[in-house]
């Protein structure tokens, strides 16, 4: 099972959003994935040591499930 994938739901560790969940959208490399959380309107860049896999995995094109996910 791959952990770091698209579509799945993380918990923050560190950082300003720490402790808040988040979707990646996007796999950039080994380190770097690219988030979307609910406090943030834009995605941005996070390095993998700071996210917790949940075991919960999403559609990003679908706008309601990414919403969903981040309400819980």
């Amino acid at each position: 099972m791959a952990l770091i994938e698209k579509g799945r739901v993380c918990l923050k560790k560190r950082g300003r959003d720490a402790g808040s969940k988040c979707v990646i959208t996007n796999k950039i490399d080994d380190s770097y994935v690219e988030i979307r959380s609910a406090g943030r309107k834009k995605p941005r860049k996070c390095n993998v040591s700071h996210l917790e896999p949940l075991s919960i995995v999403v559609n990003v094109e679908s706008e309601e499930e990414v919403k969903k996910a981040l309400e819980k």
